[in-house]
Formats: structure tokens, C-alpha cells, sequence
């Protein structure tokens, strides 16, 4: 596991918006930062995280490895430019809906898409916020789905997180069960003909009746042992349905409590 911002601070913010450094003397430079942050990500989208080195983003741009550091400090600094990098083209349009549900539905399925885009972004620890200006315009949207409802202000943070870490459990999943075929060199149908005979054997129903039946059950359903865009599906409307009954309970608790006497 990785963690954001464990570079050098001030050089990391430097790097992440754009801050001039002092003008050196000798030629134009041949790269920007731009530049070795798109190799990057394509390298991590390709390998995950322990593929980006410094010396292999320059093998790919055609430079050495020792130029890079004129750009990017250092592997800690890189990670976090190509993290905030990853969301630069994550959807924040300011006609979307109106409505704080479908707001944070819509958001919900982009941090879906995000995640199962560049699933190394799984591989950051995310207890801490990622110090980039994308990152941070993300959070800022975020946030604006649920304001203006009366609610306070840790509240409308405790809410983004939870859609945050709901998705990120389920696309960590999901990205699991993707990865399980090329890791294992085992498909699903594969392992279960290896795995069922043997289990059928083990597996009394009269000791275990409802998770036979339950998984028997689902087992046909899906397809497979388990169903990760399904699964994504059925949580975020639970979710969402805890979310409005938290926010109408919040929202008429502080109605009545400003009301006048009758």
C-alpha cells in the first residue's frame, strides 16, 4: 500500500499545482511534466503501481533516468502527480441534476468508472486526501450534491465519504474478481468444476441449509460465485435509501427545533 504525500511537502505542491520553480540557465526543456505524468499512468494502468519507476518512465520518453529529477523530485512526488492526474477527466458538469440523490448516484457510478479504469488508484491509502487541485475540485463537487439541504458541514463530509468508501470497496472487489482469471490462470467455471465435487462432498445441507440453498441459488443466478457489477447496483440504492433517511431525520429535526410556538 501506498500514501499520498510522502515526498517533500513543499516540492510536492509545487509540482501537484503548478508552481514556478526559479529559472535555470541552458536549453529549453524537452518535457513537461504533462508528458511524463501520461507515460506514467499508462504504465500503471498496464503494471499497477510497482511498475512506475523513474527509470522507466525515461526508458519510455527516451531519456535517462537522471533528467527526470529535473521535473519530478523523486518516486513518492510522481505518485501523487499521476494520482491527482488520474481525475482529470472525471465528469463534473454543473447542469447535472438538481436533486441531491441522483447528484450523488451519478457520482457514485463515476468513482465506480474511475476505480475500474485505473485500479492501481486502489493501491493509495486513502486516508489521506491526495493534496492535488483535481483531486480537491472532485471533493469540492462532491460536496456540493449535499448542500444547501441543512445539514452541517461534518455531516456533508461524513455523507461523501461514505459514498466514497462504499465504491471503493466494491470496485476493489470488482477489480479482485477481474484479476482472478489472469492470476490464477483459472476461470470461474474452471475452479468451481475443480473445486465443486470436492466441496459436494464436505457441504452437508442439514448442518448448513440456508447457505446451500442461498448459494446454490445465487450460484445459478449469477453464473459465478459472486457478481460484482450486481452487487455495486444493489448496495448503492440501499445506501442511498440510509443516506435520505438520515438526511429527512437531520434536515426535520432542525426544522422543528427553528419553528416558532403555535
Amino acid at each position: 500500500m501506498d500514501y499520498s504525500g510522502s515526498g517533500d511537502p513543499q516540492r510536492t505542491i509545487d509540482l501537484l499545482w503548478g508552481v514556478p520553480q526559479q529559472s535555470r540557465r541552458g536549453p529549453k526543456p524537452k518535457l513537461t511534466v504533462e508528458d511524463i505524468a501520461t507515460v506514467a499512468i499508462r504504465i500503471a494502468d498496464q503494471d499497477g503501481l510497482t511498475g512506475v519507476t523513474l527509470r522507466r518512465v525515461a526508458d519510455e520518453l527516451g531519456v535517462t533516468a537522471m533528467s527526470l529529477y529535473g521535473y519530478v523530485p523523486g518516486k513518492a512526488e510522481l505518485l501523487d502527480l499521476i494520482a491527482d492526474r488520474a481525475h482529470i477527466d472525471y465528469p463534473m458538469p454543473e447542469d447535472g441534476p438538481a436533486e441531491w440523490r441522483p447528484r450523488l448516484e451519478t457520482i457514485a457510478r463515476n468513482n465506480w468508472t474511475l476505480y475500474l479504469t485505473h485500479p492501481w488508484l486502489l493501491q493509495i491509502a486513502a486516508n489521506r486526501p491526495l493534496p492535488g487541485p483535481r483531486a480537491t475540485a472532485k471533493y469540492d463537487y462532491e460536496l456540493r450534491a449535499v448542500d444547501g439541504l441543512g445539514l452541517p458541514d461534518v455531516d456533508m463530509d461524513l455523507i461523501v465519504s461514505l459514498v466514497n468508501d462504499y465504491v471503493r470497496g466494491a470496485a476493489r472487489t470488482a477489480v479482485d474478481t477481474a484479476a482472478a482469471e489472469s492470476e490464477t490462470g483459472m476461470s470461474d467455471q474452471q475452479w468451481w468444476n475443480a473445486f465443486g465435487p470436492a466441496l459436494a462432498r464436505v457441504l452437508d445441507p442439514h448442518q448448513f441449509p440456508t447457505a446451500v440453498r442461498v448459494g446454490a441459488t445465487a450460484g445459478a443466478e449469477y453464473g459465478a460465485a459472486y457478481a460484482p457489477t450486481r452487487a455495486f447496483e444493489f448496495g448503492l440504492h440501499r445506501m442511498l435509501d440510509g443516506i435520505e433517511q438520515f438526511i429527512d431525520t437531520v434536515t426535520g429535526q432542525a426544522n422543528t427545533s427553528t419553528s416558532p410556538p403555535g
